[in-house]
């Protein structure tokens, strides 16, 4: 293990090593418009970056490990790099030691030491609300910050349960708002907690929190969120069991206090991102695209099990498994698609892919209803509002009705229209996308925010045979 210690007097974070010091780590000060193309079909095969939920998990879990882990296939977008930066910020060693290849040293549960500054999570929300319920649990003080984006969004879901496990908000924004310093407490509680909306960040931030506290905390579901967290804590030797609460609910319980062990972890492609080349292949015509290694968890198959359901060509082999997440290889050609009804209890299965469903739904024939999407509203923007406009500025009928989506779809996208991202990432690409089959090119203002999950995704896209300028 590397010398750190337990709580505020433990030493400082090591020097960064292998080639995370020179990594960007900030967005661009210049808005980076691009416009996007009918360019004819999109083939090939390819392998989109590690999924961005594991790789956050396994450098905190690893950090929080006693041993080494290794970590192959990790994301090194500018959101889990921070996350890698944060963890070492807290006394963990992180180095990378190859394309994607990362090794941890671990400090052990609470072991985390004081951090000399503020913690930067840029643009992450996943990444400061985990790394928080991790502090939660340590007796250290930590200031979490990042940019303008993240600072606008709530983080009180989050605090709420951390409080009643004894940690405290020392100074903050109003409802909870970065920056804000977090107290983490002596003596953890475990509690008894029922989230108040299907979130695995509220959960995992719980669970963090719960590994350093006595005995047995329990945190129940209403809607089952995505279940990284749990099938990674078991990985590293976490006494954690979930079972069935209710019609789709879940009860996961956690036995605190235990040593977790390092542990080598193959990161799955990233169905979040996998999502805008499935997409962009459905649309233009004649496409033909194979996508290596993609997670099939089916609390993250969402759009997949929708796409299909609108008639989409969507074939999977190579299934096989690696810590507790299923991967497989995707073949997607061109489909007619047909508008359809999505229920609200498949959202939290595909919360990050309602921006690039919308995309399809503008090309299918129909209406397509997406209903209780009231998640999208904090995320990196008003997602809601954002995807009704990249739509309506692209000739596509939309309607919000209260947390419900409602596109009209009519086989086809009028296009040239400008795009705002508002900061946002998934905005970016999937306005990108729609440009890949409309009628004329969209133009966006902003790629800039790209990088924070999907730094390769313009130069992946053109090898596809999409046309960006």
């Amino acid at each position: 293990m590397p010398v750190t210690g337990r709580g505020p007097c433990g030493t400082c974070a090591p020097a960064l090593r292998g080639t995370f010091k020179d990594t960007i780590l900030t967005h661009s000060d210049q808005p980076r418009p691009l416009h996007s193309r009918a360019n004819g079909p999109l083939t090939g095969k390819v392998r989109v970056p590690g999924d961005k939920s594991i790789s956050h998990r396994a450098l905190i879990l690893g950090a929080l490990a006693v041993g080494e882990t290794r970590i192959s296939g990790l994301l090194e977008g500018e959101d889990v790099l921070n996350t890698a930066k944060s963890m070492q910020a807290l006394g963990a060693s992180v180095e990378r030691t190859g394309d994607f290849a990362w090794k941890v040293q671990g400090v052990g549960v609470a072991g985390f030491a004081q951090p000399k500054a503020a913690l930067d999570f840029g643009n992450s929300g996943t990444g400061c609300r985990l790394v928080m319920g991790a502090v939660a649990g340590c007796p250290i003080s930590a200031v979490f910050d990042g940019d303008a984006s993240l600072r606008s969004r709530p983080m009180r879901r989050i605090l709420d349960p951390l409080e009643k496990m004894g940690a405290r908000v020392v100074s903050g924004g109003e409802g909870g708002r970065l920056p804000l310093t977090v107290q983490g407490a002596r003596d953890p509680l475990p509690i008894t907690y029922k989230t108040p909306v299907a979130s695995a960040q509220i959960k995992s931030a719980v669970l963090l929190a719960g590994l350093a506290a006595p005995g047995i905390t329990t945190l129940i579901e209403n809607e089952a969120s995505r279940d990284h967290t749990e099938l990674m804590l078991k990985h590293f030797g976490a006494d954690i069991t979930s079972t069935k609460e209710g019609l789709h609910g879940r009860r996961i319980t956690l036995k605190g206090q235990p040593e977790l062990h390092g542990a080598n972890v193959v990161v799955p492609a990233d169905p979040s991102s996998a999502a805008f080349p499935v997409v962009a292949a459905l649309i233009a015509e004649g496409s033909d695209v194979v996508l290596s290694d993609v997670m099939t968890n089916p609390l993250r198959t969402g759009l997949f099990t929708t796409l299909r359901e609108m008639g989409a060509s969507i074939e999977e082999s190579e299934v096989r498994g690696d810590a507790g997440e299923p991967m497989a290889q995707l073949r997607v050609r061109a489909s007619k698609l047909r508008g359809v009804e999505v229920p609200p209890e498949r959202a939290p299965s595909m919360i990050d892919e309602y921006l690039v469903l919308a995309v399809a739904a503008s090309f299918a024939e129909g209406t397509t209803i997406m209903r209780g999407l009231q998640e999208l509203r904090v995320k990196e923007s008003d997602r809601l509002e954002a995807t009704a406009e990249m739509l309506r500025v692209n000739g596509v009928k939309v309607e919000v009705s209260g947390d419900d989506l409602i596109v009209h779809g009519h086989g086809h996208v009028p296009g040239g229209g400008l795009v705002a991202t508002h900061m946002d990432h998934r905005i970016a690409m999937s306005a990108l996308v729609m440009g890949c089959a409309s009628d004329q090119p969209v133009t966006v203002d902003d790629t800039a925010f790209i990088a924070t999950s999907f730094p390769d995704f313009i130069p992946m896209m053109r090898s596809l045979g999409a046309e960006f300028s």
